[in-house]
Parts: structure tokens; sequence; C-alpha cells
């Protein structure tokens, strides 16, 4: 077994990104006096289990339906032959089984015998998220190729994420806590259509209809322009409403670099140079996470 073939499927560049919410949810939960180490660690592990198994599952379905033949960007291991997809799909099924284990734990630690609706309705959310994070490219009927991959990333990148974690550790949910949860969710769902507007030519060939394949390039940047501006709003509204001593503002340096990226995107005329542009919104909207919690708490 190559493990570094299995190490590049897991797309480690992807990671920060997916704990972003975590980090978010339990930097309000210590704003509230409720955080708990052993809760925060089983999140941890548990989202970036959902989130290997979304990338596994991603290169094996792009894989088996010739989507990844020609890209750009990193090589796929399903479409370059290092990973057959039967090993693929045993690599899915395997990471799916340690997650699920990994979230009875969290559950369990978190609400204990006392709460059973919570642990049911949370295993519910688990066993969901797996099914979700396959279904994105693999079958026929894969909403990643049909334009519902934006809807998966905010719901479960941004709602799922902030607002789960914040409610494990705190056993109740406030209205201001949306507001970091949208932000979250948009600067996630940006860096998805980063991913999308690099890959539209190559995306159009192979049927993937991702919204940006669908309205165009031109209009996929009004887009994309939106996405990061609309998560700006949110957070700013956030710190408003919660306002009590000016490091609360902290979070707008992660907005810098996005501002810079903005500009970028707007003049850029090459697709594929858009690759480098992924991970600096992907760590803009990680550092956004520990800045807009270290406000809350400092």
């Amino acid at each position: 077994m190559d493990v570094k073939s299995y190490i590049k499927a897991a797309r480690l560049r992807t990671l920060p990104l997916s704990i972003s919410g975590i980090i978010v949810g339990s930097f309000l939960a210590v704003s509230a006096g409720l955080f708990n180490w052993l809760i925060f660690l089983l999140a941890i592990i548990t989202t970036i289990g959902f989130q290997v198994i979304s990338n596994f599952a991603n290169d094996y379905g792009d894989g088996i339906k010739g989507t990844d033949a020609v890209r750009t960007g990193e090589e796929r291991m399903v479409s370059s032959g290092k990973i057959s997809p039967k090993q693929m799909k045993l690599a899915i099924i395997v990471t799916a089984i340690l997650t699920i284990i990994t979230a009875i734990f969290l559950i369990y630690s978190a609400f204990g015998a006392s709460n059973f609706w919570y642990s049911l309705l949370f295993f519910f959310l688990g066993i969901t998220s797996v099914i979700a994070a396959i279904k994105y490219t693999v079958g026929n009927s894969a909403y990643g190729y049909s334009g519902f991959g934006d809807v998966f990333v905010f719901v479960f990148f941004g709602l799922l994420s902030v607002l789960g974690s914040y409610f494990l550790f705190t056993k109740e949910i406030h209205f201001p806590v949306f507001l970091p949860a949208f932000s979250i969710g948009l600067l996630s769902t940006a860096v998805l259509n980063l991913n999308n507007m690099r890959d539209r030519k190559n995306d159009k060939k192979s049927n993937k209809n991702t919204i940006v394949v669908k309205i165009g390039a031109e209009a996929a940047k009004r887009y994309h322009y939106s996405l990061l501006g609309l998560s700006f709003i949110f957070a700013v509204s956030f710190v408003l409403l919660t306002f009590i001593k000016p490091v609360q503002f902290i979070f707008l340096l992660a907005y810098i670099p996005l501002g810079i990226h903005s500009i970028f995107v707007y003049n850029n005329r090459e697709e594929y140079k858009l690759d480098g542009e992924l991970k600096k919104v992907a760590l803009s909207t990680f550092l956004f996470a520990i800045l807009l919690g270290l406000g809350q708490v400092l």
C-alpha cells in the first residue's frame, strides 16, 4: 500500500478550512464559560474524518467518471492510477466507520446518557454528514454534478459546523451565533466557487454542471465577490450585536488578504492561475475563525 498516495488523496491542505467552523463554535463556548477540551478534540477529529471521507469520495467519484482525466491543480489518485477504484472505495468505508465511532464518543462526551434525544439528533446528523460527503460526486445522482455543491458546503461547513459545535458545549443556541456561522459558510463556499472557476472548462466538458458552469465565468466572479462581501457583513453584524471591546474587530485583519485576492480575481483572465488562490482563501478563512474567536475571549 502506497501511504503517500492516500495522504495526497486526503488533501491535507483542505483540513484547516474544514475545522474553521469548529474553532468558531468552540471559542464562542469559551466566551459563554462552557468549554470542554475533550469535546473540542473529539469534534476536531470527527470533522477531519468527515473531510477526508469527502476528499476520498471526490477523488473516487470524479476518477471513475473521467472528470479528472485532464485537470488543473493537484493530481488525483484514482484518475492517475496510483490508487485503484476498489482500493479507494475500501478507504472510504474504513474512514467512514472510524469517523462514526469517533462521532459516537463525541456525542456521549457531550450529552452522556441523560440527553437521549440530543444524542439521537446528533447521531442522525453524523450519518447524514457521511452520506452527504460521499454523494457529493459519487453515484448517478451526485449533487456536485448538478450545482448543489455550494449548498452542501454552506450548510455543513458553516451552519452545522459552527452551530453544532456550539450546541455540543452549551446545549442551547442563541441567534447571534447564526451570524458567524453564515460567515464561515459563505467563505467556505467561496473556496468551492474558486475551485469551480478554475475547473470550469474541464467540468463543462465532463458534464459536471456546477454553478460556475451554469452561469459562466464573469457571473461567477460577481457571485464570488458576493460571497466574500456577505461574509464580511455578517461578521461585522455579529461583532456589533455582541460588542463589548474594540479587540472584537481584530478579525478584520483576515479580510486584508481576501481583499487582495478579490483584486487578483477581478484582473485575472486565465483560469488555471486561480489554483494558487485556493490556499489563500482557505487559510484566510482559518485565520478569520481564530481571530473572530480570540476577539470574543480576550
